[in-house]
């Protein structure tokens, strides 16, 4: 398990709580997403993510799921330790309350393995309708920040639906998703610069 808690007291106290229980095995402690932290994000391999949303700006907390995402497959736990919209809660696999009692804590926190577990079958669903059009717009050659405008929506967003394109069609390479938007005429030969 990875810890991204602003506080150290917090991050220590649940890591001593999560020894004590010998559910959890803390691996590793964040005290924000700088680029550091970012590199050892994406270099970690752990089964669970508790993130505290307070460690991103207003303006990015409502795609704080996604940025972690960008970096790490694991589910993500939100630590409630303020409160905020119900939007900011709403995308995590999980939120536990710093109040919570530890039996709850891990109760929570195998809810958010085994769903994370069991949404795999979404794997070989077909692309939604967003991100059909975020493959149009990639196979028309448009950057990330154009997408984002176009549909208003930040960048993190688009980034999150170019990996769930990626994840369900196994195409890496914007050329590959080119052929691959022609031959399931999601655009014409002729839009394509």
């Amino acid at each position: 398990m990875l810890l991204i808690i602003p506080s150290r007291i917090v991050a220590r106290g649940m890591e001593g709580v999560f020894h004590d229980l010998g559910e959890f095995a803390v691996e590793g402690i964040l005290t924000d997403l700088s680029r550091t932290s970012e590199v050892r994000l994406k270099n970690m391999d752990v089964d669970l993510i508790i993130v505290d949303p307070v460690i991103f700006d207003c303006t990015s907390r409502a795609m704080g799921r996604a940025r972690i995402g960008e970096y790490s497959d694991a589910p993500v736990a939100a630590l409630q330790t303020v409160q905020m919209e119900d939007e900011v809660w709403r995308q995590y696999d999980e939120v536990i309350n710093i109040y919570d009692s530890p039996p709850v804590i891990i109760r929570k926190l195998r809810n958010a393995i085994s769903s994370r577990q069991e949404s795999p079958k979404s794997d070989s669903q077909e692309l939604s309708l967003r991100e059909k059009e975020i493959l149009v717009c990639v196979a028309k050659g448009m950057l990330n920040k154009e997408i984002a405008d176009l549909y208003n929506i930040s960048i993190y967003t688009v980034i999150t639906h170019r990996k769930n394109i990626t994840r369900k069609t196994g195409i890496k390479t914007v050329a590959g998703l080119t052929v691959y938007a022609l031959l399931n005429n999601l655009i014409d030969a002729n839009s394509i610069e």
